[in-house]
């Protein structure tokens, strides 16, 4: 989607972009109620009153009411900005201080030109060596983004942030934690509970349940046929914390016993069936403590 450099220094690395994420999100067409034909957006212009066909279309900017200054793409591609065909690196930082949560958006693989391989790994090296990421600014048709350059697998990642600016005050909140008596009991059993449900980070344990229900759906009224639905899990109720805590505790006990049970039990026999129990139990395990926290 874009192909540059990586200003590193008095060294240039040419490399091109790709996106490393793509969305599985369900989307839904917009029907008329009659026929179920799906409903066109025109492109409408008042003025001469006609549609108007996407590749007719110009981009513009409203510089006063009702006036506009055309923009296209070789006023983009030729930005008076150093980093239109750059990705400057300005500084290296710790990626610990790099608050995650709030400043990264987006995330591109980044692949050298065949002139750009030798330079390319040396970053790549220098990088692991001094276990830091680097911090830049990448511009790309819509806008200048900060980025963070770091170490992926084989190669190098480049993710977009944030600019401080965008983010917004969490001071606008309402948070009166000092008004708070966290009594050590209650930490206690919370740290617990925390370890009872500790693992390493193995994002392939996890898929996403809705748009799996929502393919079941679509499957279902395809093969006109109904849906069996789950039974409805009964809503928290407000209880003593602690009393919660411990029921969460022992829930997550129990769980992590039948997953180790159902494991062993996978690896005895033919394999398929047990690991099939296995990820039931583990999805139990979760979900059950997940309830109990909502009473707390």
């Amino acid at each position: 989607m874009w192909r540059g450099a990586i200003s590193f220094g008095m060294v240039a690395i040419p490399v091109r972009m790709y996106v490393a994420t793509e969305s599985k999100s369900v989307s839904f067409r917009l029907l008329c109620p009659n026929d179920h034909t799906p409903i066109k957006n025109k492109r409408w212009c008042e003025v001469e009153q006609k549609e108007v066909g996407w590749n007719e279309v110009v981009r513009g900017y409203e510089v006063s009411p009702g006036e506009y200054v055309v923009i296209d793409d070789k006023d983009l591609d030729n930005l008076p900005l150093p980093s239109s065909h750059t990705i400057d690196i300005l500084e290296f930082v710790p990626d610990v201080e790099i608050d995650a949560g709030l400043y990264v958006k987006g995330a591109y693989y980044l692949e050298p030109e065949s002139v750009g391989v030798k330079p390319y790994y040396l970053l790549k090296k220098a990088l692991e060596e001094a276990g830091k990421v680097a911090i830049g600014k990448i511009a790309l048709r819509d806008r200048e983004h900060l980025c963070r350059i770091a170490l992926h697998d084989k190669g190098i990642v480049l993710n977009t942030l944030h600019w401080p600016d965008e983010i917004r005050d969490m001071g606008e909140l309402s948070l009166p934690e000092a008004d708070v008596e966290i009594r050590k009991p209650e930490l206690a059993m919370a740290r617990m509970l925390i370890e009872n449900l500790s693992a390493d980070f193995d994002p392939t344990r996890y898929h996403d349940e809705y748009r799996e229900a929502v393919m079941q759906v679509v499957e279902a009224k395809v093969e006109h046929r109904e849906v069996e639905r789950p039974a409805e899990v009964e809503a928290p109720k407000v209880m003593d914390l602690m009393a919660a805590l411990k029921a969460s505790v022992e829930a997550s006990k129990a769980g992590r016993s039948a997953t180790s049970a159902a494991e062993g039990d996978g690896e005895e026999g033919s394999g398929s069936p047990g690991r099939r129990t296995s990820e039931e139990s583990a999805t139990a395990a979760r979900r059950e403590p997940s309830r109990r926290r909502k009473a707390s």
